[in-house]
C-alpha cells in the first residue's frame, strides 16, 4: 500500500489510527481530526479503536458505544455533548483499526498496552512510528527503577513480529480533556527524535494555530516523566483543598512538586533531560492546571472528606473495618477504588498507581529522605498519615546538581 517510509518521505500518504476513545481519547481526537481532513498528506479517514460498550440511551435502549459514536458522532459516556469530526470513525477491533497506521497514538491506561500491542504490531505500516498520550510510568520489578512507556512501547512493538524499529514519542501538556474538546486556547509539547519530516509532520497531525498549540522538543524521557510524576503532586494538592488550605499553601506544594520532579527525572535519566523541559507546557504548565483542574486532584480531594468523615487517619496499624480486620493500607486502597467509581465515570486514576511504582523506587534506592514531598503524599495515601501532615512534605532538600537552573 505503501511506497516509501513515511518517517523520511515528506510526499509519503500518512495513515493515522487512535487507539483508545476515553475523555482524553476522544477529545484529541477532536483535533486529529479536524486535521486530518484539511492536511493533503494525510488520510482523511481516522480510526479509533474502541473497547465496546453497552449504553443505555434516554429512550431505555440499549446500545452499543461505537455504534453510537459513528452514528452520532459522540462518546456519550466519555466526553458526553461534544461533536466529534465524522471522519472520526469507532471500530471495535484493534487490528482492523491500525491496520496499515503509519502513526500510531496510544492513549488509553498503560496496563493494557502488552495485550493491544501484540497484536497491532504484525498490521500496522512496516515504517510506523507512535506517540504515547499515556501519562504514567512503568517499574522495572527486577532492577527496581521506573521505566518510561514510550520506550516499553518502542520494545514490544519492535520486538518478534513488529516493525524492525518502532519509535515512539510522547504529547504532554496542560490539556484537560474537557476544555481541550470545548476549543479553549491551549499549549501542548510535542516530544520526539523522529528525525525531519516526520516531527514536523507529526506535529502537525496535533497542531491548531488557534486552539491547540503544539510545541516540538527531543527531551523526550523529561516531557513524558513530567507528565506522570505532576500527577503524584497532584495528589498532594487535592489533600490541601480537602484540609480547607488555600492559594499560598498549594502554590508552596506544587513549586516543591516542581523540583522533586525535576530531581526524580535528573537522578533517573541523567543528561538527556533538559532543564529547559521544565518550562514547556509538559512542565510547570500541566503542573499548575492538574493542581487546580485535574481528576487527580479532584480524586485526592474526595478521598480526604471520606478519611475525615470516617475518623481514620493516623497510624499504620490494623484497625477494624466492619467485622473484619483489616489493615490501614487495604482501608486506603478500598477508599481510592471508590472514590475512582464514583468520581470518575470509568476513567482511569492514574496518580495513585505512579505513586505506588514511585514509592517502591525511591525506597529501593534509599532515597525517600530526598524527596519529603512524594514520601508525604504516600504516607497520607497508602498508609494513613493525617492529611494534615501534608504541609510537612513542602520543603526542598539538596539542590539537584550544580549544573542546574532549576
Amino acid at each position: 500500500m505503501y511506497e516509501s517510509n513515511p518517517q523520511n518521505s515528506a510526499d509519503q500518504v500518512e495513515r493515522v489510527c487512535i487507539v483508545g476513545s476515553g475523555n482524553w481519547g476522544s477529545a484529541i481526537a477532536t483535533i486529529v481530526g479536524a486535521n486530518c481532513e484539511r492536511l493533503e498528506n494525510v488520510t482523511t479517514r481516522v480510526n479509533m479503536w474502541v473497547y465496546e460498550e453497552e449504553i443505555e440511551r434516554p429512550d431505555g435502549s440499549i446500545r452499543p458505544l461505537s455504534e453510537i459514536i459513528n452514528d452520532e458522532h459522540e462518546n456519550v459516556k466519555y466526553l458526553p455533548n461534544v461533536k466529534l469530526p465524522q471522519n472520526i470513525v469507532a471500530v471495535t477491533d484493534v487490528c482492523e483499526a491500525c491496520e496499515g497506521a503509519t502513526l500510531v497514538i496510544f492513549v488509553l491506561p498503560h496496563q493494557f498496552l502488552p495485550g493491544i500491542i501484540d497484536k497491532i504490531k504484525h498490521v500496522i505500516h512496516p515504517s510506523s512510528r507512535g506517540v504515547s498520550l499515556i501519562k504514567g510510568l512503568d517499574f522495572d520489578e527486577a532492577n527496581k527503577l521506573p521505566t518510561l512507556i514510550s520506550s516499553n512501547i518502542s520494545k514490544w512493538m519492535t520486538s518478534s513480529g513488529g516493525p524492525r524499529e518502532f519509535q515512539c514519542g510522547v504529547l504532554m501538556g496542560a490539556n484537560v480533556a474537557q476544555n481541550v474538546a470545548m476549543k479553549e486556547v491551549c499549549e501542548s509539547t510535542l516530544a520526539s527524535s523522529f528525525g525531519q519530516p516526520a516531527d514536523e509532520q507529526t506535529r502537525d497531525i496535533f497542531h491548531d494555530e488557534k486552539t491547540f498549540r503544539v510545541q516540538h522538543v527531543e527531551d523526550v524521557a523529561g516531557a513524558e516523566a513530567c507528565g506522570a510524576l505532576k500527577n503524584v503532586v497532584a495528589l498532594g494538592a487535592g489533600f490541601v483543598d480537602g484540609i480547607g488550605l488555600g492559594s499560598n499553601t498549594k502554590a508552596a506544594l506544587m513549586r516543591v512538586g516542581l523540583k522533586e520532579m525535576a530531581k526524580f527525572c535528573k537522578i533517573f535519566w541523567g543528561t538527556s533531560v533538559r532543564d529547559s523541559t521544565f518550562f514547556e507546557s509538559c512542565g510547570m504548565a500541566d503542573l499548575i492546571t492538574t493542581c487546580f483542574g485535574g481528576r487527580n486532584r479532584k480524586c485526592a480531594e474526595a478521598f480526604t472528606k471520606i478519611v475525615l468523615a470516617e475518623d481514620h487517619t493516623g497510624s499504620s496499624e490494623n484497625t477494624q473495618c466492619g467485622d473484619e480486620i483489616c489493615s490501614t493500607e487495604k482501608y486506603c486502597m478500598d477508599t481510592w477504588r471508590n472514590v475512582e467509581t464514583d468520581v470518575l465515570n470509568g476513567q482511569k486514576l492514574q496518580g495513585t498507581l505512579t505513586l505506588l511504582e514511585v514509592q517502591v523506587v525511591l525506597a529501593s534506592q534509599g532515597l525517600e529522605h530526598e524527596f519529603p514531598l512524594m514520601s508525604t503524599i504516600y504516607d497520607i495515601a497508602f498508609r494513613g498519615a493525617p492529611v494534615s501532615t501534608i504541609v510537612d512534605g513542602i520543603i526542598v532538600t539538596d539542590k539537584i546538581s550544580s549544573s542546574s537552573n532549576l
